[in-house]
C-alpha cells in the first residue's frame, strides 16, 4: 500500500503537544532527573563513557522513578517551535523553494522533499529568509543579507525572501548548534498575498527571437489568463535562449505582476500568448524557437510569509528547563545525575493531585542523630537490623540529613541474596559501606525542618517521602547521559527535541 504521512499531520502534532503545554486546562509537564550512580554493566548496562540507550518499557518506566532525584515543571514560556538550524555563508550552494518536490523532482542537493533541503537559512543578526530562487544551483556570492523587506529581493546572485527574526529572548532561551526558534513576523505575514506567484523557473531554450516579451500567468489565481491577472517578463537574449530568473527589469526574466489566487498556473510561449506591452495588448511572437518555457513556482498557502511555522517545516518542537543550584532546596548540588526524562501529569505523594509546584524533591531523606563520621555521595548504606539497603544521594552534615534512593538493582536497594525490597526504617542504626559513617534516625523528628534555601522538609518518625508520587503520570521522554556534576553555584540549561 503506497501511503504517507504528511508534513502538515507533522505539524499538527506538534500544535496539539505545544497547545498542551500552553492552553487554559494544560498538561502538567516536568522534567525529571536523576540515576546518581554510574552506570555498571552488572546493573543498568553500559559505562558512565557510554550510557545504554533506555528501553521502551515498563521496567524502564519503574527504574526512573527509582533514580529520580529531582523535578521541575516546564511552563509555557519554556516551548518553542523549532527548525532545523541553517546558518548562512558565502559561497555556499542553498536549495530554492519550490511547491512540487518529489524523488522526480529533486532538490539541488537532491532532497527528495522540501522540508528535508536547503531552502532557508539564518543570517548572523538572526533574520532568517527563504531562498525563492539559487541561479540554477549556483553558490551564493555576496554580501550577508540584511533586509527586512517585504518583498523578494536579489543579492548574492539569489532570490531572497525575509521570513522572520530570532528575538534575543527566543535566541538566549531556544537557539542550538543545530535548531533554532521559529516564529511569524507580523508584518511580513500581513504583507502576504495568498496565491501570488513570486518565483519562476526559466528553461533557456534557443532559437528565440531577441526581445523583451510579457505574457499572463494562465491557472485558477484571480482573472487569471488576462492583464489583470499574474504577467511574467520575459527576456530573450541576443543568442536566442530565455534569460534565467532573476529581478532586473529589462535584463531578466521577472514576475511583473504576481496576481493572487493561484494553486496552479502555467505561461504559454505560443506566438499568440506573447505580447509587447504590460496591458498585453498588443501581440508578439518570440519566433521560432523550441524547449525554453517558463515554469511558475506557487506560493505556500497565504503566500510567503504569512505562518513561517506552516511553510519552513516545523514539525519540531523545542523544551527548554534550567536548573540553578539547588532550586529552593529541592534539586539536590551535592551529586551528579545521568538521566533526562519528561513525565506529565505526576501525582504529589500519597495523592491523585496533579503536581502544581515549580519543584519537586524526589528523593527518600532521614534525619539523623547520634552521627559519627561523614557519609559519602553514591556509597552502600544499610540498616542491618532491618536489612534495608540504599545508596547516599546527598549527605547535608549541618542538618544531619541523609538523602538517598533505594534502586532495585541488588545491593542497591534489593537484597543480593533474597531480592527483596524492605524500606529504611525505625530508629535502627544506619551504616556507610565506604565511609563507615554511622547514624541513628531520630524517630522523633514529626515536624518541618527548615533547609538552608528557605524551605522546608517535613519528617514522620525520622523519615521522609518523596514529594511526588513514585510511578505516577506517564514518562513520555527519556535520556540517558554521561554524567553531569552539580553545584550550588552552577545553572544546567537542558534542551529537548521532540520531532513528529
Amino acid at each position: 500500500m503506497a501511503a504517507i504521512i504528511t508534513e502538515k499531520f507533522r505539524r499538527h502534532n506538534a500544535i496539539q503537544f505545544y497547545e498542551s503545554i500552553s492552553e487554559a486546562a494544560l498538561t502538567a509537564y516536568y522534567l525529571m532527573i536523576g540515576k546518581s550512580t554510574p552506570f555498571t554493566s552488572a546493573t543498568s548496562g553500559g559505562t558512565d563513557d557510554s550510557p545504554p540507550t533506555p528501553a521502551d518499557d515498563v521496567s524502564g518506566e519503574l527504574y526512573a522513578w527509582d533514580q529520580a532525584i529531582a523535578l521541575k515543571n516546564i511552563a509555557s514560556t519554556d516551548i518553542t517551535y523549532a527548525l532545523p538550524r541553517r546558518d548562512w555563508a558565502n559561497s555556499t550552494i542553498y536549495d530554492m523553494y519550490e511547491h512540487n518536490i518529489s524523488s522526480s523532482n529533486t532538490t539541488t542537493s537532491a532532497a527528495t522533499n522540501l522540508y528535508d533541503s536547503t531552502f532557508f537559512f539564518r543570517t548572523s543578526d538572526n533574520r532568517v529568509y527563504k531562498v525563492l530562487d539559487n541561479n540554477a544551483g549556483a553558490a551564493y556570492s555576496g554580501a550577508e543579507p540584511t533586509s527586512e523587506s517585504t518583498s523578494a529581493f536579489a543579492l548574492g546572485g539569489y532570490v531572497l525572501r525575509y521570513i522572520y527574526t530570532i528575538t534575543a529572548s527566543e535566541q538566549a532561551k531556544f537557539l542550538t548548534t543545530d535548531f533554532m526558534p521559529v516564529s511569524t513576523d507580523s508584518t511580513v505575514s500581513a504583507a502576504a498575498t495568498d496565491g501570488e506567484i513570486e518565483s519562476l523557473i526559466v528553461t533557456a531554450g534557443s532559437g528565440y527571437t531577441a526581445g523583451t516579451y510579457y505574457a499572463a500567468v494562465y491557472g485558477d489565481g484571480t482573472s487569471a489568463g488576462t492583464s489583470s491577472g499574474a504577467i511574467v517578463s520575459i527576456v530573450v537574449a541576443s543568442g536566442g535562449t530565455i534569460t534565467s530568473f532573476g529581478l532586473t527589469a529589462g535584463t531578466d526574466t521577472t514576475v511583473y505582476n504576481g496576481g493572487a489566487g493561484y494553486t496552479y498556473g502555467t505561461v504559454n510561449l505560443g506566438s499568440s500568448y506573447t505580447f509587447s506591452d504590460t496591458a498585453l495588448s498588443s501581440a508578439s511572437s518570440m519566433g521560432g524557437g523550441s524547449s525554453g518555457a517558463v515554469a511558475v513556482v506557487v506560493s505556500p498557502k497565504n503566500g510567503h510569509g504569512y505562518a513561517a511555522m506552516d511553510e519552513l517545516g516545523g514539525h519540531y518542537v523545542l523544551l527548554r528547563a534550567t536548573l540553578t543550584g539547588a532550586e529552593g532546596d529541592d534539586v539536590l548540588a551535592g551529586n551528579d545525575f545521568r538521566n533526562i526524562s519528561i513525565v506529565i501529569d505526576p501525582t504529589t505523594y500519597g495523592t491523585s493531585t496533579v503536581a502544581t509546584a515549580s519543584t519537586y524533591r524526589q528523593t527518600y531523606a532521614t534525619k539523623l542523630t547520634s552521627t559519627s563520621g561523614t557519609f559519602s555521595v553514591d556509597e552502600k548504606i544499610t540498616q542491618a537490623s532491618t536489612a534495608a539497603i540504599g545508596k547516599v544521594v546527598e549527605w547535608d552534615s549541618t542538618l544531619s540529613i541523609l538523602y538517598y534512593h533505594q534502586e532495585r538493582y541488588a545491593d542497591y536497594g534489593t537484597n543480593s541474596t533474597t531480592g527483596a525490597y524492605v524500606a529504611f526504617s525505625g530508629a535502627n542504626q544506619i551504616t556507610g559501606a565506604t565511609s563507615s559513617a554511622v547514624g541513628t534516625p531520630d524517630a522523633t523528628a514529626d515536624s518541618a525542618v527548615s533547609l538552608s534555601g528557605g524551605s522546608t522538609i517535613t519528617f514522620s518518625d525520622g523519615y521522609a517521602n518523596p514529594e511526588l508520587q513514585p510511578d505516577s503520570g506517564n514518562i513520555i521522554y527519556r535520556e540517558n547521559r554521561k554524567p553531569i556534576s552539580r553545584a550550588t553555584d552552577q545553572t544546567e540549561d537542558i534542551k529537548i527535541i521532540v520531532e513528529f
